[in-house]
C-alpha cells in the first residue's frame, strides 16, 4: 500500500470493524479542538494548535489508539486509564471498552495546557 498522506487517504484504510469507533473518536477530538489543523503525522491524522501536535488517533484491525504526545498524561491520568491497555505514548481502546468522551477531551485540554506553557 502506499503511504498515506492525506486525512482522506487514510479514512479509506481504517478496517470496517472499527470504523465507527474511528469515527467518534475523530467527532470528539475536532469538537474539543475546532480550530486545530488536521494533518497526517506518522501516518495517522494528527490534530495541531498553533502547529503544536496536540493528539494522534490511529485505527487498527481490533482497536484505536489514541496518542496524546506525552508520557505525561499517562501518570496524570493513571486512576482513569486503569481499564485500557497502555504503553510509552500510547492508549488503546476497543469496541467493547470505547474511551469515554469526558476522558478524551480531558486529555486533550491537559495536551493544550502543556503547549501553551512550553510556548511561555
Amino acid at each position: 500500500m502506499d503511504k498515506v498522506t492525506t486525512v482522506e487517504q487514510y479514512l479509506t484504510t481504517v478496517p470496517e470493524q472499527v470504523k465507527k469507533l474511528f469515527n467518534t473518536t475523530r467527532a470528539t477530538v475536532q469538537s474539543a479542538l475546532p480550530d486545530a489543523d488536521e494533518v497526517i503525522s506518522y501516518g495517522i491524522p494528527t490534530y495541531k494548535v498553533n502547529g503544536k501536535i496536540v493528539v494522534h488517533i490511529g485505527a487498527f484491525k481490533t482497536h484505536c489508539s489514541l496518542y496524546p504526545g506525552s508520557k505525561e498524561v499517562q501518570n496524570v491520568f493513571a486512576d482513569e486509564l486503569k481499564e485500557f491497555k497502555t504503553s510509552a505514548g500510547t492508549i488503546q481502546f476497543t469496541n467493547d471498552n470505547p474511551m469515554p468522551k469526558t476522558l478524551l477531551k480531558k486529555i486533550i485540554k491537559f495536551r493544550l495546557e502543556q503547549n501553551l506553557g512550553k510556548e511561555k
